[in-house]
């Protein structure tokens, strides 16, 4: 009889584990090849998982210590470049660059966004970007821009904004070869409703953002099958009493996820506990917006055609002031959320890794701590700091 052979597991032990069921103190996760294979109480206790398995004496066991903390990794839907390199416009070898140093913060799954450029720009950014959605490397395309109102266009070109024509944009799903996770688009443009139709029966997300819509058109529009805000607040109306905008049509659907850039320029932290109150966790997704200057410092970048100076962490327009994007990184956001929004650590994980990983149809293989699922898992100190990463059972940073 051949022998039979066993693939070696790492079990991370002695840490806070938070489950979808909730923190499990001294906790463990164990992995085997890219799966998790269990999770749990203390090593030697009985698992969660559905297979049983207990500790084997080939077992690699990593001490993470009390009051360390085990995540899954963090899912961003909405992000434009980091470590100094540009999603938008940077080469293929730039957006990997960009995507190693989110993911060294955390990030193992990542959305990349586009900006307003021409059609055909964007129609060959579509073929490069769907390379790497292909291989493995990002986990789609989010086309923001060029469907959205000039009067709320934030850093987005103005002279090269159209209307969403439902052929624009079904060229555009087409360009990306099945790997289009989202399309943001202000609603209220001619064409809008019918674009958001189309990229409903696409099974693409229609996102309301960079909008001047009333209240009246984003029922319309998510009645139509709109299901995403764009960065909720900014770059839309603010909330009026007597002309109430987007805002509270979006916060209070159950069908939409309301998108929150957790940095503290972004939203004030008592908007943001709003928001969250109003929409819960499961309807939260934080996301970065970041630019090139993520992971990276202050200086001057490009942002599509524009040029944004990045002082003291915060990107701007250099002509206008605008904001332009952000330098966040999703475990800037996590600890903020933690620390400074004060929500729980399972609403945190559902904010940050289990509702977006669910809106991109992802949640059957990552976005929390089960068994069978991606081993993505974020180790934490005490003070909520990255100190290990693993992507797919393999160590992006090791403990």
């Amino acid at each position: 009889m051949a022998p039979v052979t066993t693939t070696q597991r790492t079990v991370l032990a002695g840490a806070r584990v938070v489950l979808p069921s909730g923190v499990v103190d001294g906790g463990r996760v164990t992995v085997e090849g890219t799966r998790i294979a269990s999770v749990g109480p203390a090593l030697g206790a009985d698992t969660v998982s559905g297979n049983g398995s207990g500790p084997r004496p080939d077992d690699v066991v990593v001490d993470l210590g009390a009051g360390h903390l085990v995540v899954p990794g963090f899912v961003d839907i909405h992000n434009h470049g980091g470590g100094g390199a540009s999603f938008t416009s940077g080469t293929a070898e730039d957006v990997l660059k960009g995507v190693q140093t989110h993911r060294e913060h955390g990030t193992t799954t990542l959305v990349v966004s586009t900006v307003t450029e021409s059609m055909d720009f964007l129609v060959r950014r579509a073929g490069m970007l769907s390379e790497l959605v292909e291989q493995g490397d990002i986990a789609g395309i989010h086309y923001e821009g060029p469907f959205i109102s000039p009067c709320r266009k934030g850093a987005h070109d103005e002279s090269l904004l159209r209307d969403p024509d439902p052929a624009d944009v079904r060229t555009l799903i087409d360009a990306a070869r099945g790997t289009a996770k989202m399309v943001t688009l202000a609603a209220e443009l001619p064409g809008g409703i019918d674009s958001v139709r189309l990229l409903a029966e696409r099974g693409v997300i229609a996102a309301i953002g960079h909008t001047d819509a009333t209240y009246e058109q984003t029922v319309e529009a998510i009645d139509a099958g709109a299901t995403v805000a764009t960065h909720l607040f900014n770059a839309m109306p603010p909330l009026a009493h007597r002309a109430p905008g987007p805002i509270p049509a979006l916060l209070e659907d159950e069908r939409v996820t309301i998108e929150l850039v957790n940095d503290g320029t972004h939203l004030h932290p008592s908007v943001l506990e709003l928001a969250f109150g109003s929409a819960g966790a499961d309807r939260v997704a934080f996301i970065t917006d970041a630019m090139d200057a993520a992971g990276f410092g202050d200086g001057m970048y490009e942002l599509g055609p524009l040029r944004v100076e990045v002082r003291e962490g915060v990107a701007r327009l250099a002509d206008t002031g605008t904001i332009a994007g952000s330098t966040l990184t999703l475990d800037t956001a996590f600890k903020r959320a933690v620390t400074v929004d004060r929500l729980s650590l399972p609403d945190a994980v559902r904010a940050i890794s289990t509702t977006p990983a669910r809106l991109i149809g992802l949640a059957d293989r990552t976005g929390s701590l089960e068994p069978g699922k991606d081993a993505d898992l974020v180790v934490l100190t005490p003070d909520l700091t990255v100190t290990a990463v693993m992507r797919q059972g393999t160590w992006i940073l090791h403990p």
